[in-house]
């Protein structure tokens, strides 16, 4: 008798435990194109491992989450923002027995295109760029075209629409999709909150009071309040939600953040650095691709200079594309080729 397979006997295990809503491994839609056999893990594990070993997982460690170019130790980073989302997002799906593996192969691609300077950086390439940008679209062309020197990651289906619906007017097809859409929302506007005290934008006593008394006052009391009211709510039904009462404080914490936060003073004198920087890279790259890598250069022959462009900028990090301009615009000072 043949021995079962590490794979086989965890596909078993999904069978037995998982929900009768989850995506089960061995029911995967499936790859583009063939891959080969592996006996020790599911696809959707395969999924996990190819993004978290990829040169734009990588990358995230050095891309503004919120404080841009963070100096100290304690900010949040795009990659802890995709740590926390990922462990949101499986705390959600394992109490409702949805397939962690899935939830949090989404996790850790949902932001792999995003800009460097964050959602300031997101804002340049979307006016600059003609079709417009979004960071959800692109983090689905990393995985799925500019990985690999372009061949991609080869997630499968369900992966790859998870990490496209993480946000925007797109929604998930799985429940594991929406559990990263739900977490990524949770995460960042309590992160944000976190780090505003920090950098000293905000005090905790500027948390509207009624925010704090649905809630909870602490980061850990609020996420784990809108996490308990997810699971409560989703539980058995086939959506995931939050209660109106949740629902309704959160977006309320939400616009408070883009008041206080995201919209004052200091945030838009750095937009203005951003957009300018950024608008800068993009025109010089645009009229001169002979100036972008070997490999941009090449597909900007077949695709376009702009999107070339696009794909490069968006692939950067903060330190990256500070250097970038340095070298393009800025003279040097003892410094030679």
């Amino acid at each position: 008798m043949t021995a079962m397979t590490v794979k086989a006997r965890l596909e078993l295990e999904e069978r037995a435990r998982l929900s009768p809503r989850a995506a089960l491994s061995e029911a995967s839609a499936g790859r583009d194109m063939p891959i080969s056999p592996d006996d020790m893990r599911t696809e959707f594990q395969r999924d996990r491992d190819r993004i978290l070993h990829s040169k734009s997982f990588r990358r995230l460690k050095d891309k503004t989450q919120m404080i841009v170019i963070p100096q100290g130790d304690h900010y949040r980073t795009r990659l802890t923002h995709t740590l926390e989302v990922a462990q949101v997002a499986r705390v959600i799906a394992r109490a409702l027995r949805l397939n962690e593996d899935l939830t949090e192969a989404i996790a850790y691609g949902h932001d792999l295109g995003h800009t460097p300077f964050g959602h300031m950086g997101e804002r340049t390439l979307d006016r600059v760029y003609p079709p417009g940008f979004r960071h959800n679209e692109q983090s689905l062309r990393a995985v799925e075209l500019l990985e690999r020197d372009g061949a991609g990651l080869n997630l499968t289906r369900e992966t790859r629409g998870g990490i496209l619906c993480h946000s925007g007017e797109c929604l998930p097809q799985t429940l594991e999709g929406w559990c990263v859409r739900f977490a990524d929302r949770i995460a960042y506007v309590n992160h944000d909150i976190d780090d505003s005290i920090r950098a000293g934008l905000l005090k905790q006593s500027d948390l509207p009071r009624g925010l704090v008394e649905a809630l909870g006052v602490s980061h850990g009391e609020r996420i784990a309040r809108m996490v308990g009211d997810v699971v409560h709510e989703s539980d058995d039904q086939p959506a995931l939600r939050m209660s109106p009462e949740i629902q309704e404080a959160s977006d309320a914490l939400r616009s408070f953040l883009f008041e206080r936060v995201y919209r004052a003073e200091w945030a838009t004198r750095e937009e203005a650095k951003i957009d300018g920087l950024m608008e800068s890279l993009y025109r010089r790259f645009t009229a001169e691709p002979g100036l972008l890598p070997a490999e941009f250069h090449a597909r900007a022959l077949y695709e376009t200079a702009e999107r070339s462009t696009v794909d490069y900028l968006a692939g950067m990090t903060d330190r990256f594309a500070l250097d970038r301009y340095r070298r393009l615009f800025m003279p040097s000072v003892n410094r030679f080729p």
